[in-house]
């Protein structure tokens, strides 16, 4: 029997929302009554969510946001329609290179958005949070119409756990990140919040579909269930960590790659 969520009591904001895993994010948790804020540097891409979530549009916010931009976010959050019970921190790029090709420009542009972003959003959303001071941490508050406090849900890869070829930014900003969510775990967990992290593995995405087919194949048989995660792999993570179920989980880093990693 599958869980069934209902958020339809409460907001989540999700970064780099309007494409890709971002995208999925915001419509299972719209397809699970919540209200959701959308963040996305892309103008292009917003619009086109707004398309797609078009059937949810009542319950959804959209925000063209530049999340290396203090000032930005500062208005972002002031623009919020509704306060917020999560937060999942899913923006990010990559400039891949050899470590010896690699340039300070591509590290610090990757560092900015995947590292810096995280730290600036969470920090300026803090007081956004509609349960930060008043947080039920009974055995009881364990359905997702109570959540026990407020959530944090930063995505990070299963690279900053091996490391990558090509990659020393965008492991770098990675691991950096599951250092964050350990750290704001620590921090946060005695004002209501639980923090924690899902590293994604391979996962299907309109990149994967243009690869060769023999190149597919490698990556699957890397993969001990035998195939690609998809988008709403870790969308259902997400919903996981942020329902009252998971109230007593707080600093982890959940790996949603299939068994990669082992």
């Amino acid at each position: 029997m599958s869980l069934k969520f209902d958020f339809s009591h409460h907001s989540f904001l999700i970064t780099g929302g309007a494409r890709g895993i971002g995208l999925e994010i915001a419509l299972a948790f719209l397809e699970s009554g919540a209200r959701v804020a959308i963040w996305d540097f892309s103008s292009e891409s917003i619009e086109s969510a707004r398309k797609a979530l078009n059937a949810h549009s009542s319950r959804t916010h959209f925000q063209t946001v530049d999340i290396t931009s203090a000032d930005g976010i500062r208005e972002a959050v002031q623009s919020l329609p509704f306060d917020i019970n999560g937060l999942i921190n899913n923006a990010g790029i990559t400039r891949d290179k050899s470590f010896a090709k690699m340039t300070a420009a591509d590290f610090d542009a990757v560092i900015s958005t995947n590292l810096r972003g995280v730290f600036l959003v969470t920090q300026s959303l803090l007081n956004r949070f509609a349960f930060s001071q008043t947080a039920d941490k009974s055995p009881n508050a364990q359905s997702p119409s109570q959540l026990g406090g407020a959530r944090i849900i930063n995505i990070a890869s299963v690279v900053a756990l091996y490391g990558n070829f090509g990659q020393s930014n965008y492991v770098a900003s990675k691991a950096g990140v599951i250092g964050l969510t350990k750290t704001w775990a620590r921090e946060l967990g005695p004002k209501g919040f639980t923090v924690n992290a899902v590293a994604p593995g391979f996962i299907k995405t309109p990149m994967t579909d243009a690869m060769p087919a023999v190149a597919l194949t490698a990556m699957e048989n890397k993969i001990p269930v035998g195939r690609l995660g998809t988008p709403r792999d870790i969308a259902n993570a997400c919903l996981f960590l942020a329902c009252g179920e998971s109230s007593y989980i707080n600093g982890a880093t959940l790996s949603v790659d299939g068994g990669l990693v082992v």
